[in-house]
């Protein structure tokens, strides 16, 4: 499985790169391996400012719908919409081609309590 070390994570299974005053947000290769084929991802959210925690969005597999997390407080950008006509690109690519928002950061510096890549392998017991 697959760990990027310059991304960080949360125990909802999302991660978040940091580039400047944004962010690229999406669900982890452990987390999609978990949920399956993912059919469908509703995310709604363009414009929204939303806190650390907040629902951005959804993921739907062929056995489950599972709410996504952002994992910082920022403003909803841009959504990938390359996932309206491929969703599994989660399966395929989750930290390339997969990502799901980009999000202006509220509080740059919000993502040091994140976890390590070594801190979520620990977590998910990889």
């Amino acid at each position: 499985m697959n760990f990027p070390s310059e991304l960080k994570y949360t125990e909802d299974h999302e991660w978040i790169r940091i580039e400047g005053d944004t962010a690229v947000i999406g669900i982890t290769e452990h987390a999609q391996n978990e949920l399956g084929d993912i059919v469908y991802v509703d995310i709604n959210t363009v414009g929204e400012a939303l806190g650390k925690g907040d629902v951005f969005g959804s993921v739907e597999a062929v056995k489950t719908v599972s709410d996504l997390f952002i994992p910082v407080a920022g403003t909803v950008l841009e959504v990938n919409e390359e996932l309206d006509a491929e969703p599994e690109l989660v399966n395929t690519d989750p930290y390339g081609r997969g990502w799901m928002v980009k999000i202006s950061l509220a509080n740059p510096g919000d993502e040091d309590g994140l976890l390590s890549a070594e801190q979520y392998q620990e977590f998910i017991g990889a």
